[in-house]
């Protein structure tokens, strides 16, 4: 009975990972890692946005003697976006701001990639899928990650 309990519990989570990894949007970036942030840092202040963190999670790795590929998450955001979901549901707080990764893949290939806002904030009660605000993130999350990725 463990052994099938086990099963079900790994099927579960196995299936979890593969619906949240549906959720993260990817685009292909020309430059390297270090480049693509640093257009990333531009068109959010450039949009008028606050760049709250720039964390290098490769320089994190080498700090402890281990190996990473190149990887930095940019956490930004701006108050009159964020605040109106914490206002619904003050949990929204846990996944905002927004982020986006860039990062090298296995094959050296640089992306750009953030989870949907509207997968992120989906399980929250009081905030509705199709608020003004998701479509707002969704819209500003596409155009900064182009332009950081020089389309």
């Amino acid at each position: 009975m463990r052994r099938i309990l086990g099963a079900i519990m790994l099927a579960t989570m196995a299936h979890g990972a593969a619906a949240a990894q549906d959720d993260i949007m990817r685009m292909q970036a020309g430059g390297d890692v270090g480049a693509t942030m640093d257009a990333l840092v531009e068109a959010v202040e450039g949009a008028g946005a606050t760049v709250f963190a720039r964390v290098d999670h490769g320089a994190g790795a080498a700090g402890v003697d281990m190996d990473l590929a190149p990887s930095q998450l940019l956490i930004f955001g701006n108050p009159k976006l964020g605040t109106p979901p914490m206002q619904a549901n003050a949990l929204a707080g846990l996944f905002l701001p927004l982020k986006v990764l860039v990062y090298e893949d296995g094959d050296g290939q640089v992306w750009l990639a953030y989870e949907d806002p509207e997968e992120t904030l989906d399980d929250l009660e009081g905030i509705d899928d199709d608020a003004a605000y998701i479509q707002k993130m969704r819209m500003a999350l596409i155009k900064l990650t182009e332009a950081a990725a020089g389309r």
